[in-house]
């Protein structure tokens, strides 16, 4: 039922993209009643993932627009899920924000981690980035959208290139395509019906509702029931008074009057037909009338209505499945069309003339019923075509024959969200973007486009930002940037060395290898031979690795000579500890332990206490329970190391068994170079509080062969050293400079804090269900690729 003029109150309402009819012709509208309302108020947060085997793995640029393209159009746009990650909720996304950070690699981020706060604790997902020659900021909108399975394109506007390009852009053609489809493409989802203001059960206002015995789902054979009412002005606001059910053929199976609770103020005579002598000696109430229709309707039956929300308020029911005809016939900007102009224009018939007096509910509930039918049977293109100038006040010029074929709809990303009128944006540095001019904004600097984007009245459901003045600072203040990278690079592989010594004459480089192997695998040795004794600089592969070395084999005795582990001494390496405390406080290691397996006969032959314990809540450090020296060839603490007899190989099921007591194992990675075994493993669990056991237990898992403690290195990289080049010429020039870099690096150190400060402001002006992306893209160097870093988040409701 249209509300009467002095009623109706102006709403806007956005357009839902309705789901596709599927093969199966079966609609599911999801849960209904507590189960749906729990499903509302759950805790589960919207999130994006990259799945496990795909974690240590580079994304490309094709790879960043297949997940950008499906968060825009998702299944229902033919859009197939990213390979290599999942999007929870989809359909919730309500725009896509990517921010292009000019300059920086994924080396930098790591060593300016600190100053990066917001980067590292509001972010939940980080993949490395391949670099790209190409400008990225284009290639996200010029990227082309692939064709659907069934060899249609991927949204409605598309699926017919015969269409008349004027008609793309027709709301109709836009909501639901050009294809005939069965009734359920029609049937509004719980999401629709919440956001027109539907009766729906679970939500506040609706609880003293009546629901009707609805199925889950309904087909395209279901029963069509149409459905009109009449309302009087009473003392409590608007009350039913009298109202009519239509069957699918188009016979009255309910025509009653009901007599309203409340005194009545208005008929509304005019709208309603209704007068104080018609209801006089009426006994039907509002519950009577709720029964009669929850008997007579099947349960798969699909409601139809014209503003069908305002019916069902009247009549204080809850149905599941529905159909508005309203929202079917849609005019341009969300305009309705009123149900007595649609039946006089597609149905060619006339009804609420001013012959009569008020309005005829049977009358109008058949002819929304007819109006579905019709719309349904015809099809969305061909309702469009017959009465496009009739209805919507406009015609198709026909074009001369000696014009122009019209051109091929753009498949582009940027071309094809703007058909569907989703606004698209680009802010940043003059560039040669892909997109037309009148949605570029150029900007000098990065407090240009942050203001910007903040100024705008509306976030761009697509928006790149482009920010540049960090990798201006860098090239004027390092010309050579091959140079200033292999400078970071060697303060990030600093990190994973160790200083040992003295050790015994004539101890050898395999020797100290293989003794300092047990706590991770080692990645480089370089014996240090002064005149009088030997030590031994050890890089590690792993951060995790360092941090045991120092931990367990410092004070090691070998043949009578303690032995001395200790992290090198720098400016660069002052601030370690925290860096060290930051990463286990890393939401990506919230819940992360890294163990290393040790050879049982070593666990017998040398165990070595030490007092403390692994880790403590707060993550402040690690201070083992009971440590391994293992693996010199002779005596340590005065007992001489036995044959090896064994070689106890480390899996996942092993890994899974042990550590499984502590609480729910999520996943375990066994890194290994191939062909060899896997000698460590990090360790996810279900909780921080699970993991803080493990560590706790230290002298227990010792006993089962296993050194374990937190987490550092990030989880998308196979190793910290991984992610840096090696090239003694520039490594060495790096290190003669080192003196002199320090204050550079607080100066970058200050931009990057800068930055991080913009972006933390940038993010929090999004809308929620917002896809937040922060690209540093990395470069490509005469080295070869220079990684760069993917940052991902959606931004929930605080």
């Amino acid at each position: 039922m249209e509300p009467p003029l002095e009623a109706a109150a102006t709403c806007k309402r956005k357009n839902i993209n309705p789901i596709p009819q599927k093969k199966t012709k079966r609609l599911k509208t999801g849960l209904v009643g507590e189960e749906l309302l729990e499903c509302r108020n759950s805790s589960q947060p919207q999130r994006i993932s990259v799945l496990p085997n795909q974690l240590q793995q580079p994304i490309t640029v094709n790879e960043l627009t297949e997940l950008l393209r499906y968060a825009a159009l998702g299944k229902r746009g033919g859009i197939k899920k990213p390979s290599w990650c999942r999007l929870l909720h989809q359909k919730r996304i309500k725009a896509i924000n990517v921010v292009i950070v000019e300059g920086l690699t994924q080396s930098y981020f790591y060593k300016h981690y600190l100053y990066l706060k917001h980067l590292r604790e509001k972010y939940t997902i980080r993949v490395t980035f391949t670099p790209s020659a190409k400008n990225l900021a284009s290639e996200i909108f010029r990227h082309k959208i692939p064709e659907s399975e069934d060899g249609t394109n991927p949204e409605k506007c598309n699926e017919n290139s015969s269409l008349h390009k004027a008609l793309m852009s027709h709301p109709v053609i836009t909501k639901f395509g050009t294809k005939k489809r069965g009734l359920t493409a029609y049937v509004l989802s719980e999401e629709q019906m919440i956001k027109s203001h539907f009766p729906v059960k679970g939500m506040p206002g609706f609880e003293d509702f009546v629901c009707t015995d609805s199925v889950d789902c309904v087909t395209d054979n279901s029963p069509l029931y149409g459905i009109d009412c009449e309302m009087c002005l009473t003392v409590k606001g608007y009350e039913l008074t009298r109202v009519a059910l239509v069957d699918f053929d188009g016979n009255c199976v309910v025509d009653e009057l009901v007599k309203p609770e409340n005194r009545i103020l208005n008929y509304l005579t005019k709208f309603s037909g209704i007068t104080p002598a018609m209801l006089r000696p009426i006994k039907t109430t509002l519950k009577d009338i709720q029964i009669k229709i929850r008997n007579l309707l099947p349960s798969d039956a699909v409601l139809v209505g014209h503003s069908l929300n305002n019916d069902l308020t009247a009549l204080k029911l809850i149905h599941r499945h529905v159909i508005d005809t309203a929202l079917l016939y849609r005019g341009e900007f969300g305009r309705k069309f009123k149900l007595k102009v649609l039946a006089e224009t597609v149905l060619k018939r006339q009804i609420q003339t001013e012959e009569k007096k008020g309005h005829n509910p049977f009358e109008d509930a058949a002819a929304a019923l007819e109006l579905a039918q019709y719309f349904i049977d015809t099809g969305p293109r061909q309702v469009v075509e017959l009465h496009l100038e009739e209805l919507w006040g406009y015609r198709i010029e026909e074009e001369s024959p000696g014009s122009a074929p019209a051109p091929t709809p753009s498949l582009r990303f940027g071309d094809v969200l703007q058909t569907l009128s989703r606004s698209v944006a680009y802010m940043g540095k003059r560039s040669d973007i892909s997109l037309d001019l009148s949605n570029q904004q150029w900007h000098n600097s990065d407090k240009e486009v942050l203001n910007s984007f903040r100024r705008k009245m509306q976030c761009p459901f697509l928006s790149v930002l482009q920010l540049s003045s960090l990798s201006d600072y860098l090239q004027r203040s390092f010309p050579t940037q091959e140079h200033q990278h292999q400078r970071v690079c060697a303060n990030l592989r600093e990190m994973c060395v160790v200083f040992a010594g003295p050790f015994p004459a004539g101890v050898s480089e395999g020797e100290v290898k293989r003794l300092f192997s047990c706590c991770g695998p080692v990645r480089r040795i370089k014996m240090l031979n002064s005149a009088f004794r030997v030590h031994a600089e050890v890089e590690f592969e792993l951060l995790e690795g360092a941090m045991l070395a120092v931990k367990t084999l410092n004070g090691l005795n070998m043949q009578g000579q303690s032995i001395k582990v200790q992290r090198p001494v720098n400016e660069s390496m002052l601030d370690l500890d925290l860096t060290f405390d930051a990463l286990m406080d890393d939401n990506l290691n919230t819940s992360h332990i890294y163990a290393v397996k040790l050879k049982p006969s070593i666990t017998k032959c040398i165990p070595v206490k030490v007092n403390g314990h692994m880790s403590d809540a707060e993550g402040s450090g690690v201070n083992p329970a009971h440590i391994m020296n293992i693996l010199p060839p002779t005596q340590i603490n005065g007992k001489q190391l036995q044959p090896k007899t064994t070689n106890s190989k480390l899996c996942e099921e092993t890994v899974r068994e042990t550590f499984s007591i502590f609480g729910t194992v999520e996943s375990a990675r066994l890194p290994a170079k191939p062909g060899k075994c896997a000698r460590h493993a990090y360790i996810e669990f279900e909780s921080s509080e699970e993991k803080h056991a493990a560590l706790s237990a230290s002298e227990e898992l010792l006993k089962r062969d296993f050194l374990v403690c937190p987490s550092l290195t990030p989880p998308h990289l196979l190793s910290w050293a991984a992610m840096t080049t090696t090239n003694v010429d520039l490594d060495k020039r790096a290190a003669e400079d080192k003196m002199t870099a320090q204050e550079e690096d607080q100066d970058v150190g200050h931009m990057m804090k800068k930055l991080d400060r913009r972006l933390k402001k940038l993010f929090k002006c999004l809308p929620d269900d917002t896809l937040s992306v922060v690209v540093l893209p990395g470069y490509t160097s005469a080295h070869g690729h220079i990684p760069g870093l993917c940052l991902m988040e959606v931004k929930e409701t605080p």
